[in-house]
């Protein structure tokens, strides 16, 4: 499993937008305008049809994403690719989404498993290109609430095939949290009695997660998206951190060092994904999970193809393959997320999986914001003022914790 602390400090929003801005035109199929998310993406056009598959294939992805036996010789969905497809696959992993973004400047991978802290910048900096989606037949079995958003495309054009999704969830042992809560508020009130027994994530990005309580709880400071805070709305939810920081035991990145803090007792409320509930419940731990009232932060992961890449069309069955309903239930499985195909829930190992995942359930998928970095654009739309970008956010978090 991995770490998914998003970029640091260094990818500025200067440094996606120049990349960006002052281009003439848009992706193949888009508009000169710019998108929603406030840049213009740079003229490229998507591949037009498929040739003779190269031999070859570079991928970088999370760990968990492109298994080929070499960690568990009972987990490899490389190998079969291969063979039906001829393309030899080499994998890299990464940690970060900062790494991944600066692996990809090398220009030497063909395909990338890029979450929505680092798909918008690779396709503001022209680093990934429009798919076409008709070339990837098994794009149509993938959940449209997954299509077309605003971490995958731009104006609607799509810029890479959704692979597998989650949430941050509120998460409690129920033997101590009495009565069991429907809201974030036992883990940001001041006065909570669960002071010294929270456990909160370790990375900037959880400003939202305090920015979704407030939209909730004061509408007056007018938040539309946890990722597009202008100065005042940012410093209320640092304030609300702040004030959060003596209620929290340990702020967590390993999910493995979490579910043994719950396991333990030695939190007992908090956020944690799907798998790690999973996996203290099984260990025994009396725990549960939802997402409140207010809605939670979560992901929702793209392979996306390299603009640079000489093996397209090994590219393209890489992509086919990994959201085919079979490669899709596997990975999804192993990995601890919701699988992107809606036929893969029926080919997974554990027949409950898609439904403790909630798989298919666009209901729920609706009250997740997924993760967006955060620009000086605002990414609600508003031009009268700018947002705050992620190198205040990273600085904001310092202090916050400190």
């Amino acid at each position: 499993m991995r770490n998914r602390k998003p970029l640091l400090a260094g990818l500025l929003c200067a440094g996606l937008l120049a990349a960006a801005c002052g281009t003439s035109g848009g992706a193949a199929g888009g508009s000169a305008a710019p998108g929603p998310q406030g840049f213009t993406p740079p003229k490229l056009t998507p591949l037009a049809q498929l040739g003779q598959p190269e031999g070859q294939l570079s991928v970088l992805a999370w760990p968990g994403y492109a298994e080929n036996g070499s960690n568990d010789p009972a987990v490899n969905w490389v190998s079969p690719f291969e063979q039906k497809t001829g393309c030899k696959v080499s994998v890299k992993t990464f940690g970060t989404s900062d790494e991944a973004l600066s692996l990809m400047k090398t220009g030497q991978y063909d395909v990338v498993s890029a979450s929505g802290d680092a798909s918008l910048r690779l396709i503001a900096s022209g680093d990934v290109e429009p798919v076409n989606t008709a070339l990837v037949p098994n794009y149509a079995d993938v959940q449209p609430f997954l299509k077309d958003k605003p971490w995958n495309s731009v104006n609607g054009v799509m810029y890479g095939i959704p692979h597998g999704w989650g949430a941050n969830l509120l998460t409690w042992r129920t033997d101590k949290v009495i009565p069991a809560p429907t809201s974030w508020s036992p883990i940001f009130e001041a006065n909570s009695r669960y002071k010294g027994k929270v456990i909160a994530y370790d990375s900037p990005i959880y400003i939202a997660d305090a920015a979704v309580y407030l939209m909730a709880h004061q509408p007056d400071l007018g938040i539309k998206d946890p990722y597009a805070l202008d100065q005042k709305q940012f410093q209320a939810a640092v304030n609300l951190l702040k004030q959060q920081r003596p209620l929290v035991t340990e702020y967590w990145s390993d999910y493995l060092k979490e579910a043994q803090s719950l396991k333990n007792g030695d939190s007992v409320v908090g956020t944690a994904w799907q798998v790690t509930v999973n996996q203290v419940q099984k260990d025994g731990a009396p725990v549960q999970s939802t997402v409140p009232s207010e809605g939670a932060t979560g992901w929702s992961d793209t392979w996306m193809v390299a603009t640079k890449s000489a093996h397209k069309t090994c590219a393209y069955d890489w992509m086919d393959y990994i959201v085919s309903p079979k490669a899709n239930a596997e990975v999804a499985e192993y990995f601890g997320e919701a699988p992107a195909s809606a036929k893969a829930c029926g080919l997974t190992t554990d027949k409950n999986f898609c439904a403790s995942y909630h798989a298919g359930d666009a209901g729920y998928a609706s009250k997740i914001y997924y993760w967006t970095t955060p620009i000086a654009q605002c990414l609600d739309g508003r031009t009268d003022t700018q947002c705050v970008d992620y190198s205040d956010w990273t600085k904001a978090w310092t202090e916050i914790k400190g």
